[in-house]
Protein backbone atom coordinates (compact mmCIF):
# COMPACT_ATOMS: atom_id res chain seq x y z
CA UNK A 1 0.00 0.00 0.00
CA UNK A 2 1.22 3.64 -0.80
CA UNK A 3 1.95 5.49 2.18
CA UNK A 4 -0.30 8.05 1.34
CA UNK A 5 -3.26 5.38 1.36
CA UNK A 6 -0.98 4.03 4.91
CA UNK A 7 -2.91 6.30 7.36
CA UNK A 8 -6.60 5.91 5.76
CA UNK A 9 -5.79 1.90 6.34
CA UNK A 10 -5.25 2.87 9.93
CA UNK A 11 -7.85 5.81 10.43
CA UNK A 12 -10.79 2.82 9.39
CA UNK A 13 -8.97 0.20 11.21
CA UNK A 14 -9.52 2.05 14.90
CA UNK A 15 -12.54 3.82 13.49
CA UNK A 16 -14.40 0.40 13.20
CA UNK A 17 -12.80 -0.56 16.51
CA UNK A 18 -15.16 2.22 18.13
CA UNK A 19 -17.76 1.45 16.41
CA UNK A 20 -17.93 -2.26 17.26
CA UNK A 21 -16.75 -1.37 20.58
CA UNK A 22 -13.41 -2.96 20.65
CA UNK A 23 -12.23 0.70 21.89
CA UNK A 24 -15.08 1.51 24.35
CA UNK A 25 -16.42 5.21 25.42
CA UNK A 26 -14.38 6.85 27.77
CA UNK A 27 -11.23 4.69 26.71
CA UNK A 28 -7.30 5.07 25.46
CA UNK A 29 -6.67 4.20 22.18
CA UNK A 30 -2.71 3.07 21.52
CA UNK A 31 -0.74 6.14 21.66
CA UNK A 32 0.97 7.08 18.48
CA UNK A 33 3.97 5.91 19.20
CA UNK A 34 2.85 2.18 19.93
CA UNK A 35 0.71 2.45 16.70
CA UNK A 36 3.48 3.12 14.65
CA UNK A 37 5.32 0.36 16.00
CA UNK A 38 2.13 -1.74 15.35
CA UNK A 39 1.45 -0.74 11.95
CA UNK A 40 5.21 -0.34 10.96
CA UNK A 41 4.66 2.85 10.14
CA UNK A 42 6.22 6.68 11.05
CA UNK A 43 4.66 8.53 13.89
CA UNK A 44 3.66 11.36 11.10
CA UNK A 45 1.57 8.76 9.16
CA UNK A 46 -0.34 7.88 12.55
CA UNK A 47 -0.99 11.27 13.34
CA UNK A 48 -2.54 12.00 9.98
CA UNK A 49 -5.10 9.31 10.90
CA UNK A 50 -5.38 10.57 14.34
CA UNK A 51 -6.39 13.59 13.08
CA UNK A 52 -9.59 12.65 10.34
CA UNK A 53 -10.89 10.40 13.75
CA UNK A 54 -10.37 13.88 15.83
CA UNK A 55 -12.13 15.99 13.16
CA UNK A 56 -15.07 13.55 12.47
CA UNK A 57 -15.50 13.31 16.57
CA UNK A 58 -14.35 9.79 17.18
CA UNK A 59 -11.76 10.71 19.79
CA UNK A 60 -10.24 13.47 21.52
CA UNK A 61 -6.84 14.36 22.91
CA UNK A 62 -6.43 14.54 26.67
CA UNK A 63 -2.96 16.56 28.01
CA UNK A 64 -0.89 13.67 29.87
CA UNK A 65 -3.51 10.70 28.86
CA UNK A 66 -3.44 10.78 26.01
CA UNK A 67 -5.87 10.05 23.37
CA UNK A 68 -9.41 8.91 24.84
CA UNK A 69 -12.81 7.76 22.46
CA UNK A 70 -15.92 10.25 22.74
CA UNK A 71 -18.00 8.73 20.39
CA UNK A 72 -20.63 6.21 21.42
CA UNK A 73 -23.38 4.81 19.69
CA UNK A 74 -25.52 6.41 22.96
CA UNK A 75 -24.70 9.95 22.04
CA UNK A 76 -27.14 12.38 20.97
CA UNK A 77 -30.13 10.26 22.88
CA UNK A 78 -29.41 11.34 26.09
CA UNK A 79 -32.38 12.71 28.30
CA UNK A 80 -29.71 15.28 29.70
CA UNK A 81 -30.05 17.08 26.71
CA UNK A 82 -30.98 20.85 26.65
CA UNK A 83 -34.90 21.68 25.81
CA UNK A 84 -34.20 24.87 24.80
CA UNK A 85 -30.68 24.61 22.94
CA UNK A 86 -29.36 27.95 22.36
CA UNK A 87 -29.61 29.57 19.10
CA UNK A 88 -26.34 29.14 17.09
CA UNK A 89 -24.60 32.51 15.46
CA UNK A 90 -24.43 33.17 11.92
CA UNK A 91 -20.81 33.23 10.55
CA UNK A 92 -21.46 36.00 8.16
CA UNK A 93 -25.18 37.60 6.47
CA UNK A 94 -26.93 35.42 4.40
CA UNK A 95 -27.85 38.68 1.97
CA UNK A 96 -24.05 38.99 1.32
CA UNK A 97 -24.01 35.30 0.22
CA UNK A 98 -21.69 34.24 -2.96
CA UNK A 99 -20.15 30.81 -3.71
CA UNK A 100 -16.52 31.98 -3.60
CA UNK A 101 -14.43 31.94 -6.49
CA UNK A 102 -13.15 28.36 -7.08
CA UNK A 103 -9.92 28.97 -9.28
CA UNK A 104 -10.42 25.77 -10.95
CA UNK A 105 -7.63 26.49 -14.10
CA UNK A 106 -9.25 28.13 -16.81
CA UNK A 107 -7.08 26.78 -19.40
CA UNK A 108 -7.68 23.25 -18.74
CA UNK A 109 -11.63 23.79 -18.82
CA UNK A 110 -10.84 25.32 -22.01
CA UNK A 111 -9.00 22.23 -23.49
CA UNK A 112 -11.53 19.90 -22.60
CA UNK A 113 -14.37 21.83 -24.14
CA UNK A 114 -12.22 21.97 -27.11
CA UNK A 115 -11.37 17.95 -26.57
CA UNK A 116 -15.29 17.39 -26.28
CA UNK A 117 -15.96 19.32 -29.33
CA UNK A 118 -13.58 17.49 -31.41
CA UNK A 119 -14.74 13.81 -30.22
CA UNK A 120 -18.34 14.61 -30.19
CA UNK A 121 -18.47 16.95 -33.21
CA UNK A 122 -22.66 17.64 -33.72
CA UNK A 123 -23.46 14.76 -31.18
CA UNK A 124 -23.15 17.83 -28.28
CA UNK A 125 -26.06 18.93 -30.01
CA UNK A 126 -28.27 16.51 -29.30
CA UNK A 127 -31.18 15.48 -26.20
CA UNK A 128 -29.20 13.99 -23.07
CA UNK A 129 -31.36 11.11 -22.09
CA UNK A 130 -33.90 11.48 -19.43
CA UNK A 131 -31.79 10.72 -16.10
CA UNK A 132 -28.34 12.14 -17.16
CA UNK A 133 -25.70 11.03 -19.88
CA UNK A 134 -24.08 7.66 -19.71
CA UNK A 135 -20.93 9.03 -20.00
CA UNK A 136 -21.19 11.22 -16.10
CA UNK A 137 -22.94 9.18 -14.86
CA UNK A 138 -20.22 6.33 -14.98
CA UNK A 139 -17.56 8.48 -14.17
CA UNK A 140 -19.43 10.08 -10.83
CA UNK A 141 -19.96 6.10 -9.78
CA UNK A 142 -16.26 6.22 -10.25
CA UNK A 143 -15.52 9.07 -7.91
CA UNK A 144 -17.99 8.48 -4.97
CA UNK A 145 -16.87 5.08 -4.92
CA UNK A 146 -13.42 6.28 -4.84
CA UNK A 147 -13.97 9.70 -3.08
CA UNK A 148 -16.72 9.30 -0.44
CA UNK A 149 -16.73 5.75 0.34
CA UNK A 150 -19.87 4.43 -1.35
CA UNK A 151 -20.53 1.81 -3.95
CA UNK A 152 -23.81 2.98 -6.21
CA UNK A 153 -24.90 1.74 -9.97
CA UNK A 154 -24.89 4.63 -12.94
CA UNK A 155 -28.73 4.26 -12.67
CA UNK A 156 -28.92 5.30 -9.30
CA UNK A 157 -27.13 9.01 -10.29
CA UNK A 158 -29.65 11.59 -11.35
CA UNK A 159 -28.33 14.35 -13.22
CA UNK A 160 -30.45 18.19 -12.72
CA UNK A 161 -29.82 21.50 -13.15
CA UNK A 162 -28.55 22.52 -9.45
CA UNK A 163 -29.38 21.50 -6.07
CA UNK A 164 -32.80 23.54 -6.18
CA UNK A 165 -34.00 21.87 -9.11
CA UNK A 166 -33.22 18.33 -7.21
CA UNK A 167 -35.00 19.20 -3.99
CA UNK A 168 -37.94 19.96 -6.02
CA UNK A 169 -37.95 16.42 -7.61
CA UNK A 170 -37.17 14.68 -4.80
CA UNK A 171 -40.47 16.37 -3.24
CA UNK A 172 -42.42 14.97 -6.64
CA UNK A 173 -40.80 11.47 -5.46
CA UNK A 174 -41.48 11.60 -1.88
CA UNK A 175 -44.57 13.18 -1.82
CA UNK A 176 -45.60 16.95 -0.72
CA UNK A 177 -48.00 15.47 2.30
CA UNK A 178 -44.75 14.34 3.79
CA UNK A 179 -43.42 16.80 6.62
CA UNK A 180 -40.44 17.87 5.61
CA UNK A 181 -37.55 18.40 9.02
CA UNK A 182 -35.14 21.52 7.98
CA UNK A 183 -32.16 22.47 10.27
CA UNK A 184 -32.87 25.77 11.42
CA UNK A 185 -31.38 28.53 11.09
CA UNK A 186 -30.80 26.97 7.40
CA UNK A 187 -29.81 27.81 3.90
CA UNK A 188 -33.06 29.80 2.73
CA UNK A 189 -33.48 28.45 -0.71
CA UNK A 190 -34.29 25.14 1.03
CA UNK A 191 -37.52 26.42 2.75
CA UNK A 192 -37.97 28.39 -0.14
CA UNK A 193 -38.69 25.31 -2.27
CA UNK A 194 -40.33 23.36 -0.07
CA UNK A 195 -42.66 26.28 0.68
CA UNK A 196 -43.03 26.67 -3.16
CA UNK A 197 -44.47 22.65 -3.22
CA UNK A 198 -46.68 22.75 -0.51
CA UNK A 199 -45.32 20.94 1.55
CA UNK A 200 -45.69 21.32 5.87
CA UNK A 201 -41.86 22.57 7.21
CA UNK A 202 -40.79 21.64 10.56
CA UNK A 203 -37.87 23.74 11.84
CA UNK A 204 -35.45 21.65 13.66
CA UNK A 205 -33.52 23.71 16.30
CA UNK A 206 -29.38 23.21 15.58
CA UNK A 207 -26.68 22.95 18.13
CA UNK A 208 -23.24 22.50 18.67
CA UNK A 209 -22.67 19.10 16.16
CA UNK A 210 -26.35 18.96 14.58
CA UNK A 211 -29.60 18.96 15.31
CA UNK A 212 -30.48 18.51 19.02
CA UNK A 213 -31.91 15.14 20.27
CA UNK A 214 -34.84 16.99 21.07
CA UNK A 215 -35.61 17.94 18.26
CA UNK A 216 -35.01 15.17 16.45
CA UNK A 217 -37.18 12.87 19.00
CA UNK A 218 -40.10 15.65 19.42
CA UNK A 219 -40.06 16.05 15.41
CA UNK A 220 -43.04 14.71 13.53
CA UNK A 221 -40.85 14.36 10.29
CA UNK A 222 -41.64 12.07 7.46
CA UNK A 223 -38.52 13.73 5.84
CA UNK A 224 -34.91 15.25 7.34
CA UNK A 225 -32.72 17.65 5.19
CA UNK A 226 -29.66 18.00 6.57
CA UNK A 227 -26.32 19.61 5.66
CA UNK A 228 -23.84 17.27 7.46
CA UNK A 229 -20.86 19.21 7.09
CA UNK A 230 -20.79 22.98 7.54
CA UNK A 231 -24.17 23.94 7.21
CA UNK A 232 -25.27 27.29 5.74
CA UNK A 233 -24.94 30.22 8.01
CA UNK A 234 -24.04 28.63 10.98
CA UNK A 235 -21.02 26.66 10.22
CA UNK A 236 -21.76 23.51 12.29
CA UNK A 237 -20.68 20.28 11.60
CA UNK A 238 -22.22 17.62 12.46
CA UNK A 239 -20.31 14.70 14.67
CA UNK A 240 -19.78 10.98 14.14
CA UNK A 241 -22.54 10.36 16.89
CA UNK A 242 -24.82 13.15 15.30
CA UNK A 243 -24.50 11.37 12.08
CA UNK A 244 -25.53 7.96 13.48
CA UNK A 245 -28.50 9.74 15.29
CA UNK A 246 -29.93 10.67 11.83
CA UNK A 247 -29.80 7.09 10.46
CA UNK A 248 -31.56 5.78 13.43
CA UNK A 249 -33.55 8.16 13.31
CA UNK A 250 -34.68 6.97 9.42
CA UNK A 251 -34.69 3.31 10.09
CA UNK A 252 -38.38 3.78 12.01
CA UNK A 253 -40.81 4.03 9.37
CA UNK A 254 -41.24 5.49 6.20
CA UNK A 255 -38.32 8.28 6.44
CA UNK A 256 -35.76 9.45 4.40
CA UNK A 257 -32.65 11.69 4.62
CA UNK A 258 -32.06 14.34 1.94
CA UNK A 259 -28.29 14.62 2.74
CA UNK A 260 -27.08 18.23 1.00
CA UNK A 261 -23.62 17.46 0.56
CA UNK A 262 -22.27 20.99 -0.74
CA UNK A 263 -18.91 21.62 0.04
CA UNK A 264 -17.63 19.22 1.73
CA UNK A 265 -14.96 18.17 -0.56
CA UNK A 266 -13.18 21.06 -0.14
CA UNK A 267 -12.27 20.66 3.36
CA UNK A 268 -8.58 21.01 4.73
CA UNK A 269 -8.74 16.76 6.16
CA UNK A 270 -7.35 14.69 3.66
CA UNK A 271 -10.16 13.65 3.39
CA UNK A 272 -14.04 14.21 2.87
CA UNK A 273 -15.87 13.81 6.32
CA UNK A 274 -17.67 10.84 6.05
CA UNK A 275 -21.20 10.75 4.39
CA UNK A 276 -24.34 9.74 5.48
CA UNK A 277 -25.02 8.11 2.58
CA UNK A 278 -21.64 5.15 2.72
CA UNK A 279 -22.92 4.84 6.42
CA UNK A 280 -26.32 3.98 6.02
CA UNK A 281 -25.09 2.01 3.08
CA UNK A 282 -27.39 4.03 0.94
CA UNK A 283 -30.53 2.19 2.35
CA UNK A 284 -32.64 5.65 3.26
CA UNK A 285 -30.65 8.29 2.46
CA UNK A 286 -30.53 10.63 -0.91
CA UNK A 287 -27.57 12.21 -1.34
CA UNK A 288 -26.98 15.43 -3.32
CA UNK A 289 -24.36 17.36 -4.40
CA UNK A 290 -23.42 20.16 -7.12
CA UNK A 291 -20.15 20.92 -9.23
CA UNK A 292 -21.05 24.52 -8.19
CA UNK A 293 -18.16 25.22 -5.70
CA UNK A 294 -15.87 22.52 -7.12
CA UNK A 295 -15.72 24.03 -10.85
CA UNK A 296 -17.74 26.90 -11.25
CA UNK A 297 -21.16 28.30 -10.29
CA UNK A 298 -21.78 29.20 -14.05
CA UNK A 299 -22.26 25.25 -14.10
CA UNK A 300 -25.58 24.87 -12.67
CA UNK A 301 -25.30 20.99 -12.71
CA UNK A 302 -26.21 18.76 -9.61
CA UNK A 303 -26.67 15.21 -8.65
CA UNK A 304 -28.20 13.18 -6.94
CA UNK A 305 -27.68 9.32 -5.91
CA UNK A 306 -31.25 7.65 -5.26
CA UNK A 307 -31.32 4.69 -2.72
CA UNK A 308 -32.32 1.31 -4.86
CA UNK A 309 -35.72 0.80 -2.97
CA UNK A 310 -36.62 3.85 -5.14
CA UNK A 311 -35.59 3.48 -8.57
CA UNK A 312 -38.49 1.86 -9.37
CA UNK A 313 -40.83 4.57 -7.99
CA UNK A 314 -38.67 7.07 -9.82
CA UNK A 315 -38.93 5.78 -13.03
CA UNK A 316 -43.13 5.03 -12.80
CA UNK A 317 -43.13 8.82 -11.44
CA UNK A 318 -40.29 10.64 -12.97
CA UNK A 319 -38.62 8.88 -15.47
CA UNK A 320 -40.13 10.91 -18.13
CA UNK A 321 -38.40 14.08 -16.73
CA UNK A 322 -35.88 15.43 -19.54
CA UNK A 323 -32.90 15.83 -18.24
CA UNK A 324 -32.57 19.96 -17.49
CA UNK A 325 -28.52 19.89 -18.05
CA UNK A 326 -26.86 20.46 -22.09
CA UNK A 327 -24.96 17.20 -22.66
CA UNK A 328 -21.97 19.25 -23.51
CA UNK A 329 -21.90 20.05 -20.14
CA UNK A 330 -22.25 16.72 -18.67
CA UNK A 331 -19.64 15.94 -21.33
CA UNK A 332 -17.35 18.53 -20.00
CA UNK A 333 -17.57 17.50 -15.86
CA UNK A 334 -17.22 13.63 -17.21
CA UNK A 335 -13.82 14.28 -18.96
CA UNK A 336 -12.96 16.47 -16.18
CA UNK A 337 -13.25 13.20 -13.68
CA UNK A 338 -11.82 10.89 -16.24
CA UNK A 339 -8.66 12.60 -16.63
CA UNK A 340 -7.83 13.39 -13.10
CA UNK A 341 -8.06 17.00 -13.54
CA UNK A 342 -11.46 17.65 -11.34
CA UNK A 343 -9.34 15.29 -8.19
CA UNK A 344 -5.87 17.05 -8.71
CA UNK A 345 -8.16 20.41 -8.38
CA UNK A 346 -9.96 19.29 -5.07
CA UNK A 347 -6.40 17.98 -3.80
CA UNK A 348 -4.97 21.44 -4.66
CA UNK A 349 -7.87 22.93 -2.82
CA UNK A 350 -7.51 20.94 0.41
CA UNK A 351 -3.66 21.31 0.63
CA UNK A 352 -4.22 25.21 0.15
CA UNK A 353 -7.07 25.16 2.95
CA UNK A 354 -5.08 23.08 5.22
CA UNK A 355 -1.64 25.64 4.71
CA UNK A 356 -3.78 28.46 5.55
CA UNK A 357 -4.89 26.93 8.73
CA UNK A 358 -1.56 26.66 9.90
Amino acid sequence: MKSEKVYLKIYDQIKAGIISGAYQYGTKIPSKRNCAVTNGVSIITVEHAYELLIQEGYIEPRERSGYIVSFRESDGFAASVSKDPQPMPLVHEEVSYAYPETQFPYGVIAKAMRKIISDYDEAILMRSPEGGSPELRNELAKYLERNRGFRVNPEQIIIGAGSEYLYGLIVELLGNNKIYGVESPSYKKIEQVYNSRGVIIEHLSLGHDGISSDAINNSNADILHVTPYRSYPTGVTASASKRREYISWAQKGDRYIIEDDFESEVTSLRKPEETLFATSNGEKVIYVNTFSRTISPALRVGYMVLPKNLLKLYERKLGFYSCTVPLFEQLLIARLIANGDFERHINRLRREKRNQEK
